[in-house]
C-alpha cells in the first residue's frame, strides 16, 4: 500500500460528465475544469453523448485542456436493461456525439451508467465487440448523494490513500460540492505523494474484461481527422 508521506503513487481522477439527476446549479462542470487547470491536474472524463450534444463548447474544453475523453453512454440507461443490439446502438450514438463535440475518439474507455452491468459477461462481451472496455472505480466519492464538501474531501482522500497506487476515483460533473472539495483533495493527496494520471497510464483498471479484450488505443490521444 502507498500513501505514506514521501511515497509516490498514481491516482486517476475520473468524472462522469452527464445530465444531473438531482438538484444542482449551473456551471459546475466549468468550475471543475477551472480547478483542474489551476492545480495542473489531468483527469479522465466519461462523457454522456446527449450531454455532449447539449454542451458542445464545454465538451470541447475537456480535451483542449489535456484531459482524456471516454464514453458514458448516450441515454444514461442501465446497460442491463438493453438488448445486445440496444447496447451497440446506445454506445455508438454516444461515440458519434462525443466525436462531433470534442474531436476525439473515446474508444476504448467506457463506463456503465450507475455501474449497472459492469460485472456481467453479456455487457463486457457486447462492449468488447465494438472496441470498448468498461472502467469502474476503486474510490466512490458519492458526491451525487449530497453532503458537505468537507465530508467529500475526507472520504476521497482517506479511501484513496488506503487503496494506494493505481486508485481510480469516481466523481461527477454536476454536484455543487465537487469543485469546492476538489482543491483540498488534490492538495492533500499530493502531500501524501500522489501523481495524477489519466486512466491510460494505469497498468490495471477496475472492471470486467471480455476474453481477449485489449485496452490499447493509440487513437484516444489524437484528434479525429475527417476523411
Amino acid at each position: 500500500m502507498s500513501g505514506e508521506a514521501g511515497d509516490r503513487f498514481r491516482v486517476a481522477l475520473t468524472f462522469d460528465a452527464e445530465f444531473p439527476d438531482r438538484p444542482t446549479e449551473p456551471g459546475v462542470t466549468a468550475r471543475i475544469l477551472d480547478v483542474l487547470a489551476e492545480t495542473d491536474v489531468l483527469a479522465t472524463f466519461f462523457i454522456q453523448g446527449r450531454w455532449a450534444e447539449a454542451e458542445p463548447a464545454l465538451a470541447r474544453r475537456i480535451p483542449a485542456e489535456g484531459h482524456l475523453v471516454a464514453n458514458h453512454s448516450h441515454h444514461h440507461a442501465r446497460m442491463t436493461l438493453l438488448t445486445a443490439a440496444g447496447i451497440v446502438r446506445d454506445v455508438r450514438a454516444a461515440e458519434r456525439a462525443i466525436r462531433a463535440a470534442t474531436g476525439r475518439d473515446p474508444r476504448p474507455w467506457f463506463r456503465c451508467p450507475f455501474g449497472a452491468g459492469a460485472g456481467t459477461r453479456r455487457v463486457a462481451d457486447g462492449l468488447a465487440a465494438i472496441g470498448y472496455v468498461d472502467v469502474g472505480w476503486h474510490v466512490d466519492g458519492r458526491d451525487w448523494a449530497g453532503g458537505s464538501a468537507e465530508r467529500l474531501e475526507e472520504r476521497v482522500v482517506d479511501a484513496t490513500v488506503a487503496h494506494g497506487d493505481g486508485a481510480v476515483i469516481l466523481l461527477h460533473g454536476w454536484p455543487r460540492q465537487t469543485p469546492v472539495a476538489l482543491p483540498g483533495i488534490v492538495r492533500r493527496l499530493r502531500e501524501r505523494g500522489a501523481v495524477f494520471v489519466g486512466i491510460d497510464r494505469l497498468d490495471d483498471l477496475p472492471g470486467r474484461r471480455s476474453a481477449g479484450a485489449s485496452v490499447a488505443a493509440p487513437s484516444v490521444a489524437a484528434p479525429v481527422v475527417a476523411t
